[in-house]
C-alpha cells in the first residue's frame, strides 16, 4: 500500500503533540479527488482541535477521532479522481476549503496527500504560488460569506473591521472596498502600512487609541476579535447598525436591541463556486493575499507556536512540496 507523510496528533494538548508520521495514502471515493498537497493553510480551528476545544464549555465541545490530522485549507494538484467526477482530471492545480465544518472527518490537509469532495475545490489562480493559494480558503470564504451572504453589504456603507490585519480581517477589508465601502481598520500599529496598501480609508492603532472613543456612525462592524469586552463597540455604530461577529463576543445584546442593532453572521462552509469567485478576484489583482510566515510540514508544531504568539499579519502556511526556488537553492548547496 502506498504511504505518505502526515502530521498527526494522538492526544490533545500543546503544539508538541503534533508529529510527522508515515501513514497509508488515502484513496478517493465516489465524488472525491485525490490531491497531492503542495501547501496547507493554518486556521484557528486547527489549534482549537489540537487543544480539544478547551476554549468552549465542555458540553459544547465537538468530538473527533484520534489519531487526527488537522488542516482544511489546501492547494495542490489532482492526481486521481473518484467515480462520478467529471470536472477535474489528473494534473489540474486546485485550491479549496475541504470538508468544513465537519471536523470529525475534516480536510486532513497537513499531509502529502488528501482527498476532497470535487465540489469543494476551484482552479488555483495561475498568478498565485501554492503557498499563496493555500492562505485563501477558510479566511477568504469567511470574509466572502460575511460580506455577500450574511451582511449583503450595500454600496457606500461605513464599515469598521476589528482585527483588520488578520486572516479574515484583511480579506474583509478588501471585499468591503470592492463594494465601495468606506473602511476603517483596527489593528496594531505595526500593520498600518499593510492595511493602507489594502485600501483602508482610516486606520486605528488599538495599542494607542480606543476606537470606541474616536469612531462614530459606523453602519457595519465586522469583528474578527470578539471577547468579553466586545460590547464597547456598540458606541461606534449608528442606531440600526449591524454587528457581524466572526468569533464569540459579549455584545450586551439587550442593549444592542434597544439601539436597533442587529447581528448577522454564520459558520463558514466549503463552497467550490465561491472559491472560484475568490480565484477570479485574485487573478484580476482585485484581491491580495497576506502571508505572515511559511513553515515546512515537519515544523507544524512551530507554526502553531507562532500562531499562539499572536499579532499575525495575514496567514500562516505549511509548505508541503518545496517550490522551485527552494529546489534551486538546495541544488546550489549540494552542487
Amino acid at each position: 500500500m502506498p504511504t505518505m507523510k502526515a502530521v498527526r496528533m494522538h492526544r490533545t494538548g500543546e503544539p508538541g503533540v503534533l508529529a510527522v508520521e508515515e501513514v497509508p495514502r488515502p484513496e478517493p471515493g465516489p465524488g472525491d479527488v485525490l490531491v497531492q498537497v503542495h501547501a496547507a493553510g493554518m486556521n484557528p480551528p486547527d489549534w482549537y482541535v489540537r487543544k480539544g476545544f478547551s476554549n468552549l464549555p465542555e458540553k459544547m465541545r465537538p468530538t473527533f477521532p484520534l489519531p487526527y490530522t488537522p488542516g482544511s485549507d489546501i492547494s495542490g494538484v489532482v492526481v486521481a479522481v473518484g467515480r462520478g467526477v467529471g470536472e477535474w482530471q489528473e494534473g489540474d492545480e486546485i485550491f479549496g476549503l475541504v470538508r468544513f465544518p465537519a471536523e470529525e472527518h475534516g480536510g486532513r490537509g497537513y499531509a502529502e496527500y488528501t482527498t476532497s469532495p470535487a465540489s469543494h475545490l476551484a482552479r488555483k489562480p495561475a498568478s498565485l504560488s501554492h503557498v499563496e493559494a493555500a492562505a485563501v480558503p477558510m479566511a477568504g470564504l469567511t470574509a466572502y460569506q460575511f460580506v455577500f451572504d450574511h451582511i449583503k453589504l450595500d454600496e457606500g456603507r461605513r464599515v469598521l473591521v476589528n482585527g483588520a490585519a488578520g486572516g479574515v480581517g484583511h480579506f474583509a477589508v478588501q471585499l468591503a472596498k470592492s463594494r465601495g465601502a468606506y473602511v476603517i481598520g483596527v489593528a496594531s500599529g505595526r500593520h498600518e502600512t499593510f492595511l493602507r496598501e489594502l485600501g483602508v480609508d482610516e486606520f486605528v492603532d488599538y495599542t494607542t487609541t480606543r476606537a470606541e472613543d474616536e469612531v462614530r456612525d459606523v453602519d457595519v462592524l465586522i469583528d474578527a476579535v470578539g471577547g468579553e469586552d466586545a460590547h464597547r463597540y456598540l458606541r461606534v455604530l449608528r442606531p440600526g447598525g449591524v454587528i457581524s461577529p466572526v468569533f464569540y463576543g459579549e455584545y450586551h445584546r439587550e442593549r444592542a436591541a434597544e439601539l436597533g442593532i442587529t447581528f448577522r453572521s454564520g459558520q463558514v462552509h466549503s463552497d467550490g463556486k465561491q472559491m472560484a469567485e475568490l480565484g477570479r478576484l485574485l487573478e484580476e489583482g482585485r484581491l491580495r493575499v497576506g502571508l505572515d510566515s511559511v513553515f515546512p510540514l515537519a515544523e507544524a508544531a512551530g507554526a502553531h507556536e507562532r500562531a499562539e504568539r499572536g499579532h499575525i499579519q495575514g496567514k500562516i502556511v505549511l509548505r508541503v512540496v518545496p517550490d522551485q526556488a527552494d529546489r534551486a537553492a538546495k541544488a546550489d548547496q549540494t552542487g
